[in-house]
C-alpha cells in the first residue's frame, strides 16, 4: 500500500520539479518505510542522497506529509547491492529494444523516444539547424566541429539533439554517444572531485565518440567546471570526435563564459533556431493532431481551432503543444466537440499569458542599448546620424509592433509631429531593402523584443 502511495507521490513530484530533474534525481530513489516521522529511502550513491536532501527535501516532505501524515525528516541509505542507475544513456541494439548502461560506464541522460527526426516539423525558421543536425546524425565525417545550436525556449534544440543521438545509434552498431545537460556535467565533475576520482572522470569523457551537452550556458561563471569542459573539448576535437552543444543564445552573448571557450565554440558551425512563424506552428499542430487521433479517436474539432492556436500562441512550441494536449484531454473527458468558444474557455490562462504587449518605451530602451547610445539622446532633439538613425528604427518598430497611432508615437519621441514619424518609418523601409546591416539589426531587435 505504501509503495502505491509513493507511486502517486512521484507523479506529483514530477509535475513540480520537471521531467529532467525527476529522471536524474527522484527516479533513482527507492522508498523503504516511514519510521517515527522519518521517511527512509535507498539511494545508489551518497552524492544523489545529498543532492536530493539539499534541493528537493521540501517537495518530498510536503508530498509525504500530505498522504502519510506527519513526516518531519528524510533519511537516505546507500544501497549496497544496487548499482547506480541514474543518470542513464540508452543505446539501441539490433532487435530494436533498448538496453542501458550504468552511470559508471556511460554518464549520459535518458533519450526521449518522442524526439526523433521523423517527428520534427521543418520550416523556414529551423531548416538550417535541421539540415546540420541530420548531417551529423548520419555519422559520416563533417567539416564542422562542434555543431552549436542556439535559440529561445521551446524552439527545438533539445529535440534535435535527441534526434541526432537516436540516428547515430540506429546507424552504427555500438556508438559511444553521450547526451547530458551542462548541469549534469557539472555535478559529475563535482562528484569526481569529492570522491577523488578525477582521472576516472577524465578517462570517461575522453573515451566517447560523440559528446552532446545541452544548455551549456549553465556552466558560465563556474570556473573549475569551465576549465574541465575546456580540456575535455580540446581532447575530443584532437581525436576528431564529434561535439554538439546547445544554448539559449550565441556563444559570444553568454555572459561569464570564458573567452577561450567562446572561441572554441565559434570555430565550428553556429546555427540559430529562429522563432517559429505561423506556417511552422500550424504544421506542428497538424502533426500533433495526427498523433492524438489514435489516442483520442472520438474527439472532433473545428478546423479554425488550429489556425487560432497557431496565430495566438507564437513564442513557445512547448506551450503550443501543451495547449493542444489540454484541449484533447478536456474534450475526451467531458465528451465535447472542440469549437473556438470551447478553446477560448479551456485555454483562457494560456491565451492571457500570450497577450504580452510590447510598449514604445521598451522598444526605445532596447534600440538604445543595441546602438550603445543614451536613451535621452535618442529621444532628444539631436539630429546627428548617430542618434537619428536609431531613432527612426525605434519609430519603425513602434509602428510595426504596437497598436499606438503615429501622433502617440511622436509624443513618446520628445513630442515630435506625426509627419516626422511617418518620414522615419518610410526611410527605414527603404534602408531595409538597400542595407543588409539595417535589415539584420531590425530582425535581431524584433526577435529580442518578442522573446
Amino acid at each position: 500500500m505504501a509503495q502505491e502511495i509513493w507511486g502517486e507521490i512521484k507523479e506529483a513530484i514530477k509535475q513540480t520539479v520537471g521531467a529532467n530533474n525527476f529522471n536524474t534525481w527522484i527516479a533513482p530513489l527507492n522508498f523503504c518505510e516511514i519510521e517515527n516521522g522519518v521517511a527512509v529511502f535507498e539511494v545508489p550513491t551518497n552524492f544523489i542522497g545529498n543532492y536530493v536532501a539539499q534541493n528537493f527535501s521540501d517537495v518530498l516532505l510536503f508530498q509525504l506529509s500530505a498522504l502519510f501524515g506527519d513526516v518531519r525528516r528524510l533519511r537516505f541509505d546507500v544501497a549496497t547491492s544496487v548499482q547506480p542507475a541514474q543518470p542513464k544513456a540508452r543505446k539501441i541494439v539490433e532487435n530494436g529494444e533498448h538496453e542501458t548502461k550504468s552511470s559508471d560506464e556511460l554518464p549520459g541522460a535518458p533519450l526521449d523516444p518522442r524526439f526523433k527526426f521523423d517527428t520534427f516539423v521543418v520550416g523556414k525558421p529551423n531548416e538550417l539547424a535541421h539540415a546540420a543536425a541530420r548531417r551529423v546524425g548520419e555519422g559520416e565525417a563533417v567539416s564542422f566541429n562542434p555543431l552549436f545550436l542556439y535559440g529561445g525556449v521551446g524552439l527545438g534544440k533539445t529535440h534535435l539533439m535527441h534526434a541526432i543521438a537516436w540516428e547515430l545509434q540506429s546507424r552504427r552498431p555500438d556508438p559511444n554517444v553521450v547526451y547530458l545537460s551542462a548541469e549534469q556535467f557539472m555535478y559529475r565533475f563535482v562528484q569526481a572531485l569529492r570522491e577523488r576520482k578525477m582521472m576516472d572522470f577524465k578517462q570517461l569523457f575522453r573515451s566517447v565518440d560523440v559528446l552532446m551537452v545541452d544548455d551549456v550556458q549553465f556552466i558560465a561563471g563556474k570556473d573549475s567546471t569551465q576549465e574541465e569542459f575546456f580540456h575535455t573539448f580540446n581532447a575530443l576535437v584532437d581525436q576528431n570526435k564529434q561535439i554538439i552543444i546547445s544554448a539559449d543564445r550565441a556563444p559570444s552573448e553568454i555572459k561569464d563564459l570564458e573567452e577561450r571557450i567562446k572561441s572554441r565554440l565559434q570555430c565550428g558551425l553556429v546555427v540559430d533556431l529562429h522563432p517559429t512563424d505561423y506556417e511552422l506552428r500550424l504544421g506542428i499542430l497538424q502533426s500533433k493532431v495526427e498523433q492524438y487521433s489514435t489516442q483520442y479517436p472520438d474527439v472532433t474539432f473545428d478546423k479554425n481551432v488550429l489556425e487560432f492556436l497557431a496565430l495566438r500562441i507564437s513564442t513557445n512550441v512547448r506551450v503550443l503543444e501543451g495547449s493542444l494536449t489540454r484541449l484533447f484531454a478536456f474534450a475526451s473527458l467531458v465528451g465535447r466537440h472542440i469549437t473556438l468558444e470551447v478553446t477560448q474557455d479551456c485555454l483562457a490562462d494560456i491565451l492571457r499569458a500570450s497577450e504580452r504587449k510590447i510598449t514604445v518605451e521598451e522598444i526605445q530602451r532596447k534600440v538604445s542599448e543595441h546602438y550603445n547610445i543614451r536613451l535621452s539622446d535618442m529621444i532628444g532633439p539631436k539630429r546627428l546620424r548617430t542618434y537619428a538613425r536609431p531613432r527612426q528604427i525605434a519609430m519603425y518598430l513602434a509602428k510595426q509592433m504596437t497598436s499606438r497611432s503615429l501622433p502617440e508615437i511622436g509624443r513618446r519621441f520628445g513630442g515630435r509631429d506625426h509627419t516626422t514619424v511617418m518620414h522615419g518609418v518610410k526611410r527605414v523601409e527603404e534602408l531595409k531593402v538597400q542595407d543588409g546591416q539595417i535589415a539584420e539589426d531590425l530582425e535581431m531587435l524584433r526577435r529580442a523584443l518578442e522573446a
